[in-house]
């Protein structure tokens, strides 16, 4: 939670929930604007109370007919009000094609908006911000003394958040201003735009920050992350000896995840809600890919996934081991029975869910439609019995939560730190780590390739296997190739750090040396030209930090 101060000194808590005024370390409720979600089923309470009686009997159906989807993102006001009009907007064209955990984040982002407006603005309706609220919200967000100063990439993507939302009301007829103010937009460089370059590129908020830290991405290098995950995930001691203290009973697992992130690029949401009929087990070397569908995948950039054989093999020991036991255990307790509202896949060699309705009505439904909000209520009708469609599963035998691995990365960093290792990672720093190494390694073999060739030879070698740079950004999802190049700039300062490696220390000129001066030394070697010594070769380096395997 991050505070605000509230009258008569009190620190307010100020987050995507309610407000909470902290009176001498004591919280006390306070209401504020709140993010729900859509339930896949309405429940009833089991006590007799005057509305229940107009609940729709039929929710699913009302869900329908009311066009609202499962797992949609709704705001409550302070007043426990639903605002028709606010939230047509997470259920409109605009949002609906976007991943549902981007749909969530706006949602948090637009809450935490509104809470400020409320608590800090008088209570002022989201329909009357005016820009001056937007000014007094960066101001407390990056720059007041007892704010939280966040960084540049949050408040950018809080920006963007906050002006899409508004935009689309502004559009909508429901306000008559954005309280963002704007700027125009700047055109993309000529290398960077994929499709035609408009001649006015339109606006952009003019309150995000102009140095976001997109050059600085945090990565490490092959040898790092493998002592990040043995003595982090495995459970090791620095020295690479198991650590006898070490109580992770999944170990193999966590590390299976992570090295199919750190060789695939995935994001975490994408990774994380994968079936057993995408993810490929089978075993050998060389790459096998699987298709991301579009529903899973961040800004609906569906794609091609490569997988190494030796990530293979560590899956493939995951689901004949780990996974096979949970799902014994989970059917021997009826766990799979017991399961609210399942989506059954009657034959486990189709990825196919057949839905039958009153009437007689069929529906065929592909997985691959199915979210990351639903995908957790699909379960395999096989030869042995029931089982979840999901791949990774928790020790009851069910799909595993996204958080569950945020929180898996945190207590491996915690155990790298005990170890006496400066070793950190998170999923967006292994999907990084990905990209820098790919991307040097193809660049490598590119221009390899490239000085065999003649110049003819190369302009159609360019043009048949294309720039690494951009199959690297068609691996990670990116829509521009301008987000892509980051990793370029991580190369270059990777090259810039080994060359000032080669850097003398000293640069004290051997002339001053008071050693010179008594004549205990001859003169420096090498001629001395003018008032300057010559330069020394500095030897080309491909700017790797380590050898080995990605």
């Amino acid at each position: 939670m991050e505070r605000i101060r509230g009258p008569g000194g009190a620190a307010w808590a100020v987050g995507a929930g309610a407000f909470t005024p902290w009176f001498y370390g004591a919280p006390v409720a306070e209401p504020g604007w709140r993010v729900h979600f859509i339930p896949a089923q309405c429940r009833v309470p089991a006590g007799p109370l005057p509305f229940v009686a107009s609940l729709p009997p039929d929710w699913e159906g009302w869900l329908r007919d009311a066009g609202l989807v499962e797992g949609t993102p709704f705001l409550v006001s302070p007043g426990v009000e639903y605002d028709v009009e606010l939230n047509a907007f997470f259920s409109s064209a605009d949002m609906a094609t976007a991943a549902w955990n981007t749909q969530a984040g706006y949602a948090r982002d637009v809450a935490a908006f509104l809470n400020f407006l409320w608590r800090a603005r008088g209570a002022t309706s989201w329909r009357d911000a005016t820009e001056a609220d937007h000014i007094a919200y960066l101001i407390w967000r990056r720059r007041d003394e007892h704010g939280p100063h966040i960084d540049d990439a949050t408040w950018d993507r809080e920006v963007a958040a906050v002006n899409r939302f508004y935009k689309w009301q502004v559009a909508a007829g429901n306000v008559v201003a954005n309280p963002v103010p704007q700027r125009k937009a700047r055109l993309p460089p000529v290398h960077a735009a994929r499709g035609p370059r408009h001649e006015d590129p339109g606006e952009a908020p003019a309150t995000y920050s102009h140095g976001a830290g997109r050059d600085r991405i945090e990565w490490l290098p092959q040898q790092s992350y493998r002592r990040w995950r043995d003595v982090g995930v495995r459970g090791y001691t620095s020295a690479g000896f198991p650590d006898p203290r070490f109580r992770g009973r999944w170990a193999a697992r966590n590390a299976a995840f992570c090295d199919l992130m750190v060789r695939t690029g995935l994001r975490l949401a994408e990774q994380s809600a994968l079936s057993v009929f995408e993810v490929p087990t089978d075993r050998g070397a060389g790459y096998r890919r699987f298709w991301l569908p579009e529903i899973l995948a961040k800004g609906a950039s569906a794609r091609w996934i490569y997988v190494p054989g030796s990530v293979r093999a560590e899956l493939s020991s995951y689901v004949a081991i780990d996974r096979a036991e949970v799902v014994s255990r989970a059917r021997a307790d009826g766990r799979y029975q017991q399961l609210p509202r399942p989506l059954v896949l009657e034959n486990p060699d189709r990825p196919v869910l057949t839905q039958r309705h009153p009437g007689g009505l069929v529906r065929r439904v592909p997985l691959a439609q199915l979210g990351p909000t639903q995908r957790p209520r699909v379960l395999i009708d096989g030869d042995s019995g029931l089982e979840p469609a999901a791949f990774w599963l928790s020790e009851q035998g069910l799909a595993l939560a996204k958080s569950t691995w945020k929180d898996m990365f945190t207590e491996a960093t915690r155990r790298c730190h005990a170890h006496g290792l400066a070793l950190a990672a998170n999923p967006h720093l292994l999907r990084h780590s990905f990209a820098v190494i790919t991307l040097e390694q193809l660049q490598r073999g590119h221009l390899s390739e490239l000085a065999k060739l003649t110049p003819g030879q190369r302009t159609h070698y360019a043009r048949t296997f294309g720039d690494p740079l951009d199959w690297v950004r068609a691996r990670l999802g990116h829509r521009s190739m301008t987000t892509t190049l980051i990793y370029l700039h991580a190369l270059s300062e990777l090259a810039m750090e080994t060359r000032l490696a080669l850097v003398p220390e000293d640069w004290e000129d051997p002339r001053e040396d008071p050693a010179l001066e008594t004549g205990e030394d001859g003169p420096p070697a090498g001629p001395v030209v003018g008032d300057r010594l010559p330069e020394p070769e500095v030897p080309t380096t491909t700017g790797r930090r380590d050898g080995g395997g990605s």
